[in-house]
């Protein structure tokens, strides 16, 4: 932990507070107080709400997979949860290479329309093909948490609650979503903080066109060599990310076992 975690934060919040000078290095905020200006703040709104609509999108998606996974009566379980995690074998990188083949101009979506004499579509270096792919990468993510905590539900409760009257929608409002609760929470971590930073995605997907916050941190460090702004935004990002789980994990205490309802 000493090596792997606490050294490199150390550096980062090293790099974050100083700056290079002809005298030496001098400690300052000056790279935190850049961060503020309006350009890198649409950077970072951007980014966040990009992640918003894909971590909801997941959630839209992954409960009802998640619900069908979790049944007593489905056979297929174990065929579909292999068919899910299989593509998380795959190396990140080509799996997002692969979609570039089927959205491109002359993709197979596109041949595809060109076929049946159809209007081809723009799939591709927009905003809605970078959603398209953290929603792809990410799904899994949403799914597993949410199935895990579904499935170990106890279905007695559900059997008295059918006793005493209760209908399909009253028994998931009353009883199956608030027990589902920490499975949604921690779905909804696992897929916001890996899609705020992404870079790949934006990148091969948005087609440069515009950028997000993670590919502001590559640039930082790979292309300017402004390792002390890019640390600063790390450490930015990092603090966001944190007081999120912080607020999440807090709203799963006081909520858990259906206290929302």
């Amino acid at each position: 932990m000493l090596i792997f975690i606490v050294a490199p934060l150390v550096l980062v919040a090293f790099y974050s507070l100083t700056v290079q000078t002809e005298e030496g290095i001098r400690f300052t905020f000056e790279n935190f107080v850049r961060f503020f200006k309006p350009i890198y703040l649409m950077v970072l709104l951007r980014s966040m709400w990009l992640a918003i609509i894909s971590t909801f999108i997941c959630l839209l998606i992954g409960y009802p997979a998640a619900m069908i996974l979790a049944e007593k009566g489905f056979n297929r379980k174990k065929t579909m949860l292999l068919l899910m995690i299989l593509p998380m074998w795959m190396n990140f990188l080509l799996r997002t290479y692969a979609w570039m083949t089927l959205l491109e101009r002359k993709g197979l979506i596109n041949s595809l329309l060109g076929f049946l004499h159809l209007p081809q579509l723009d799939l591709m270096y927009n905003n809605q093909a970078v959603i398209f792919g953290m929603v792809y990468n990410f799904l899994p993510f949403m799914i597993l948490p949410i199935y895990s905590v579904l499935s170990k539900i106890d279905h007695s409760i559900i059997e008295a609650a059918e006793d005493l009257g209760a209908n399909s929608f009253i028994i998931f409002r009353r009883i199956i979503f608030p027990l589902s609760l920490p499975g949604v929470m921690s779905g909804i971590t696992m897929v916001f903080m890996p899609a705020v930073t992404t870079f790949v995605i934006s990148r091969l997907l948005g087609g440069g066109q515009f950028t997000l916050i993670g590919n502001l941190i590559e640039q930082q460090f790979l292309l300017t060599g402004d390792w002390n702004f890019g640390s600063a935004i790390s450490t930015i990002m990092m603090i966001i990310i944190l007081l999120s789980m912080g607020v999440m994990s807090k709203y799963d205490k006081e909520h858990e076992g259906g206290g929302l309802w």
